[in-house]
This record gives C-alpha cells, structure tokens and sequence, in this order.
C-alpha cells in the first residue's frame, strides 16, 4: 500500500473529505460496516452497510456533522502497522479484513486516523481538517453498490459527495449538475415521449415510441444515403447464429458472460448474435474474391444482444438490445492506409452533420499479448496515425491498449456541455480472417489474408440517440424534429384555415399538426414551446386573408410574418442544410 505522491491537491481533498465523511456517518451510525472511500472525477465516494437506508434528510445530518469535524482541524495521522496489526485493529469490520487478507505478506500497511476515525488507506491525505473549505463541498446522493461490483456480494449504500478548491467552483459545478439533470435523456425521452423501458417486459431493451421513431428513422435515412455515397454496400444477416459460428469467432471461449443463453432447436445450440462480424464474413466467404474486387465496404444497421449486467443499465447509453451502425472493410495490405484515411473521414463528416465540432482521437497498440504478424500490426498502426496526421486532430496513444487482434481509434466528441462522449471507432482485426479461413487471390495468383476493419461511426443507434437528446436538451434541430410545425388557429372559425395549412406541409413533406382543441391560444403555444417543436404557426384574420401564416420560433416571444410560400421554402431550406440550430 506505498503512497502515491503523483496526486493533485483537489484529489487530496477529495479523499480526505471522503474519510471526513466516513467518520460523520459512524458517529450516527456506530455498528455500521465500512467498505472503500476513493477520490473520483468531481467528488469522491464512500461505500457502507448500514442497518437501514439512508434518506435525503440523513444526507443533511451528515453534512452538518462534516462541518463540525472541519471546524475542529485534527489531523491526519498517517501509521504502518503489519498484516497482524492491522487485523486486530479492524476485527470488527468484514469488508477491510478481507482486503487485508488480499495484501500480500511483504507488502506495507497503513492507516490514516483523523478525529475519531481509522480507515486503511495508502494515503495522501491534506495535513489536517482544517485545511479543507466546509463551504466547497457537498453530498449529493446515495446508491446501491455491490461489494467489489459483484452482484453475488452485499449490497451497500454508497454516498456521493462534490468537493472543490473554493465556494464558487462548488457553484459553477452544482450549476452544471443541474444543466445535466435538465438534459437527462431519460427525463426528456418520457417528456417528449420518445422512448420507454418496461423491465417487467425485459430490462435494457428499448421501446421507440412514434416521435422517437421518426427521428431514428431520419438519422438512419441520412446514414444510409452517405454510405450509399460513399461506396458501402448495404447487407443484412440474421439474428441468431448456430454455434459453430460462434465457436469458430472465438466468442463462447472469450465472450460467454455477455451472450443470452443458448436456444435449443433442430438438435443444435443457437445464440443471438452480440456482434455482426461473423455473418458479414459468412457473406464473403461465399465466393471467391481476387484482389480486384477488393476493397469490400458492407455496412449494416445489425440489432445485436449483449447481456449486460443489471447494475450497468442505463436508460439509453447501456442496454441489452441495440442497433449498431456496423460496417466492415475487407482489403488488401495495399489499400489499408487510403481506407483509414476516408473512412476516418467519413466519421468525422457524419458527425459533423449531427452538431459535433470538437473531437479527440485515441490511438490504441499492441498489447503484449496478440495474434497477427508483426509488420501487419506496424502497417495498421502507422495508417492509423497518418490518418489521424492528416485530419489535424489532436490525439492521444495508449501504448498496449489495443485489443488482442489489432490497434484501433476511438474518437471522442464533446457535447453542449463540454462532456466527451466515445462514438466512433475504427478497428483492425487480425484474428477472424485467421479464424474463418478468409482468402483473396493476389496479383501473382498466391492466396493470401485480406486485411478486416471494423468500423462503426455512430456507435449504436440507441446510445447515439441518448447522447443526441442531451446534447440538444431535447430541442432538436428541424431535420430531426419528430414535428416540425405546430399550427395554431386563434379561435375556432380559422380551424379550417388551419386545416388546409397542415394539408399543404404535409404534401411538401414538413411535419406539422393543426391544434385543434378547445385550448386558449397562448396554452396552445406554451404546449408547442414545451414540446419543443420548432415552429408555431399562428393563424388569424389576417393570415386567413393573406394566405399568410404568424411563425414563432421555439423559446421566442416574437412572431415573424410571413407568406404562407415563403414559410414552406423556409423550412425545406433548413431540412436540407441540416442546419443544427
């Protein structure tokens, strides 16, 4: 349990407020059980088993009882004990006994004590309570947590606290915390009624209402229009697979856990599928291929099965089910570094067309442990960051990170709030075209292994959905927008008025909806605003003459005249720009 001094001082803050906070709940809580209080990104945490639940409330009394423990100053006394020592002083507590047990023989102990409480801890810590801001904290929720993260192990309460350097960037970041909980795709997916979840149906898998689908439906229109423009081939396979396929992936041997059980049909072992690779490699072993009609660009919009843990899920980002916008490129060792470079490209366009400016790309290598020959791993590895070169971005190497069967990128978008989210990836894999036995006849006849790329630009369809609903805090740009248009008769003798609006957008293909109820006209409004649509049109007197319509665009409080022509060009402009704002 050495020391680490390669920390910052914000995480010496962080750990020790994390024991602070250990200490408060043991005086109101004396028998409880303690389990592990790191520092973590933002805040720090600290896991108990307790004789009841913790409430909000009980989160207050903790706090306040921080404050005091702040307000004395005792220090943290740092102590190295041996494994014996250590056992004693913690006989009563089963959770840090079995960490114990865990060091080895040689290996240093140490405890840190402050006030009332002994933790053991590798440290750092500040010098003393008295050197953190009882101002620049606070606990912010509690959740289950498995002991380790094992679900066959007790659950505990874990408590999540902030800690800052200073009162106003506690503020900004409470401030940021509330913006994200505003934007929660989960909140904002029930409000605007765009998906549900039913686990007693069958938890992680995802249920597209109407206004959801037809959002999936334009992003999928657009995905497929690209690849079509830029030389994929669309293919489909099925969603169950025998398990030879399996087998021969290497799948059940390294992927078993995350698969659905095994279906028993015609006297053979079925799974459904977590991955697409294995039937796209079907397709191309069913014929020869020679180096002319190489590169092979097949993408598909694959539903896959992985089972997720239960404490993983959630909402959109983690499922069971999901669609991945899969593709896979089979070329030859000459072609590699021009499929890189477009392919990197083409992610970077695609995303480019959804709103993400700001990207990062992480480059992953060799591991000690992999399959492939060494000049295919350096030829791969240096396409990656030629690619990478040419599009300027900045970027990061994790030196033998790769998987077992090839380096990859990954590349990182930042959203409306600055937070990074991992969409794209571009992997080579050296390991299936082994497996299946995948040929093509070279210029000087010798068969020989094409090389395999996995690629996938959005990631999965449900998880790109998520991140696009917070990103947009639901207000999605009018090419995406479930309804475009909502139309608004200020009285009841303009509702036919209104009706032939909604007939002429519609047959020019804008998604409108005359409001016809009994509704007062500003309710109206305020109802097209809450659902975020785009537009309302408001239509009276003048516009019913005029064949004019009233448009007030969404979160405005003012209203622009226009003809009714003129607002139809207007809006088919803004579709085809994919203008995102």
């Amino acid at each position: 349990m050495a020391e680490d001094k390669n920390v910052s001082h914000l995480d010496l803050v962080r750990h020790s407020m994390a024991h602070v906070m250990a200490e408060a709940v043991l005086s109101f809580f004396p028998d409880a059980k303690i389990a592990i209080g790191p520092s973590i990104e933002n805040g720090f945490y600290y896991d108990f088993d307790l004789s009841r639940s913790l409430t909000i409330e009980d989160l207050d009394l903790i706090s306040d009882k921080m404050k005091e423990i702040i307000k004395e100053g005792g220090a943290f006394e740092k102590k190295v004990v041996s494994k014996k020592e250590a056992s004693e002083i913690f006989s009563n507590q089963p959770y840090k006994l079995e960490l114990i047990e865990a060091l080895p023989e040689v290996e240093e102990i140490s405890i840190y004590t402050n006030g009332a409480f002994t933790d053991l801890c590798r440290g750092p810590h500040v010098e003393s309570a008295s050197k953190l801001n009882p101002q620049s904290f606070k606990l912010l929720s509690v959740a289950g947590a498995y002991w380790r993260g094992n679900e066959n192990n007790p659950m505990l309460q874990r408590i999540y606290g902030t800690a800052w350097s200073n009162p106003k960037e506690l503020r900004l970041y409470l401030t940021q915390l509330e913006e994200i909980e505003k934007r929660d795709h989960r909140k904002l997916g029930k409000e605007l009624d765009l998906f549900s979840m039913h686990e007693e149906a069958g938890a992680g898998l995802v249920y597209w209402h109407p206004n959801g689908a037809r959002i999936r439906m334009e992003v999928e229109n657009f995905w497929r229009a690209q690849h079509y423009d830029n030389g994929y081939e669309m293919v489909y396979t099925p969603h169950v697979g025998k398990s030879w396929l399996w087998e021969t992936s290497g799948h059940l041997d390294f992927y078993k856990e995350g698969m659905y059980p095994k279906m028993e049909m015609d006297n053979a072992d079925f799974y459904a599928k977590p991955m697409n690779c294995p039937f796209h490699i079907m397709i191309y072993n069913n014929s020869k291929h020679s180096y002319r009609d190489l590169p092979c660009r097949w993408a598909e919009l694959g539903t896959v099965y992985r089972y997720e843990k239960a404490g993983a899920l959630h909402g959109l980002l983690r499922v069971r089910g999901f669609t991945q916008d899969d593709a896979h490129i089979i070329c030859t060792p000459s072609q590699v570094e021009d499929e890189i470079v477009e392919v990197l490209r083409f992610s970077l366009e695609m995303l480019k067309a959804f709103g993400f400016t700001e990207y990062k790309a992480y480059i992953s290598t060799k591991p000690e442990k992999s399959v492939g020959r060494e000049e295919d791993w350096e030829l791969a590895t240096v396409s990656l960051k030629k690619a990478v070169d040419r599009e300027g971005l900045e970027y990061e190497i994790d030196n033998g990170g790769g998987a077992f069967y090839g380096p990859k990128i990954d590349i990182k978008i930042k959203d409306a709030l600055g937070r990074e989210w991992q969409l794209s990836t571009i992997q080579f894999d050296f390991n299936l075209p082994e497996r299946f036995k995948m040929a093509f006849t070279d210029s000087d006849g010798v068969e020989k292994r094409p090389f395999m790329i996995h690629r996938a630009l959005l990631g999965s369809i449900e998880r790109f959905f998520g991140v696009l609903i917070e990103h947009y805090a639901g207000a999605f740009p009018v090419w995406l927008s479930p309804e475009q248009v909502r139309i608004v008769p200020v009285a009841e003798p303009f509702f036919e008025y209104a009706k032939e609006v909604e007939q002429l957008l519609k047959k020019k293909g804008i998604r409108a909806t005359a409001d016809l109820s009994d509704d007062r006209m500003n309710a109206k409004i305020r109802v097209a605003q809450t659902k975020k649509i785009p537009y309302a049109l408001i239509l009276g007197e003048n516009e019913k003459s005029q064949r004019s319509v009233s448009m007030r665009p969404r979160f405005s409080r003012e209203n622009i005249s226009m003809a009714l022509d003129e607002f139809v060009d207007f809006v088919r402009k803004k579709v085809a720009d994919k203008e995102t704002i």
